[in-house]
């Protein structure tokens, strides 16, 4: 029970870590639009470096030692891009506005159909934004979970590399919602709740899949494949594009070169602990 609960504690404490980074928001005001946009570009540039560096690339890694180079990689592919259908789909469903201008009044100066309507795609690119950070936290916590179960000190040390590459996840979804809602502690709420999955991926994952799946190696990398395209579809279709609104082309990239590096960075740190 003791080696449970040890598991346990260091997957929940590497996914409040999401809430952790969820705590910009206490450092920015709804009006520093230049502060949306850096929060905005950075997560992007996170989103972006983690998915094709890292989870994309263990999905292969498991799809083909499980079905060999050439099946595994296909059916990586189908899951990537069912992924990027999955978003797209819960893009379409969920009501947002069209049409928003990319240069505009003030906030102060905007008719209030204009800021409601705003706010409103601002909202919609957090709870994307968590939705998507969340999934990819479910594997993630099998991952510490597991290694925790069988090696303690192997536990610990990917608990911590996973712990430095959830912060910057965490500005995903709080900044755009701290900025929709007014609410820092609501932001930070939802951030540190998506990090929740992380935990609750760990106990499911360690006491349903083992017992429904003969090869739970190949469920992993369907799962981190099809969390690649979901990440992606969020970063590419919902991040940059509201970034953009709130900064210039070369303020935006730069800030996504700058989460790319923070994120390559927290990969490298993880490669030397593991």
């Amino acid at each position: 029970m003791s080696g449970i609960l040890f598991a346990f504690l260091l997957t929940l404490l590497a996914g409040l870590a999401t809430g952790l980074g969820g705590c910009v928001v206490f450092f920015t005001r709804p009006e520093n639009k230049k502060a949306l946009s850096v929060c905005l570009s950075f997560a992007a540039g996170v989103m972006l470096y983690i998915s094709f560096a890292e989870i994309l690339l263990k999905g292969f890694e498991n799809l083909e030692h499980a079905y060999g180079e050439g099946m595994g990689y296909m059916i990586a592919s189908i899951a990537f891009f069912a992924g990027v259908g999955l978003m797209a789909l819960i893009d379409r469903l969920v009501p947002h506005s069209e049409g928003i201008r990319q240069t505009e009044p003030s906030e102060n100066n905007k008719p209030p159909g204009r800021r409601e309507a705003r706010r409103g795609d601002l909202k919609r690119t957090g709870v994307m934004s968590a939705l998507a950070i969340g999934i990819h936290n479910f594997p993630e916590g099998f991952i510490t979970f597991m290694a925790a179960m069988y090696d303690p000190a192997l536990g610990a040390a990917i608990a911590v590399a996973v712990a430095i590459h959830n912060i910057p996840e965490g500005i995903a979804m709080a900044a755009p919602l701290y900025y929709a809602t007014g609410s820092k502690a609501k932001a930070v709420f939802i951030s540190a709740a998506s990090g929740l999955t992380e935990p609750l991926g760990g106990l499911i994952a360690w006491f349903a899949l083992q017992r429904i799946f003969d090869d739970v190696g190949a469920v992993f990398g369907i799962t981190f494949a099809a969390v690649g395209g979901i990440m992606v579809f969020v970063a590419i279709h919902q991040l940059l594009p509201t970034a953009c609104k709130y900064g210039t082309h070369a303020f935006v990239m730069k800030w996504l070169f700058a989460g790319m590096a923070v994120m390559a960075a927290s990969l490298v740190v993880m490669g030397f602990v593991v």
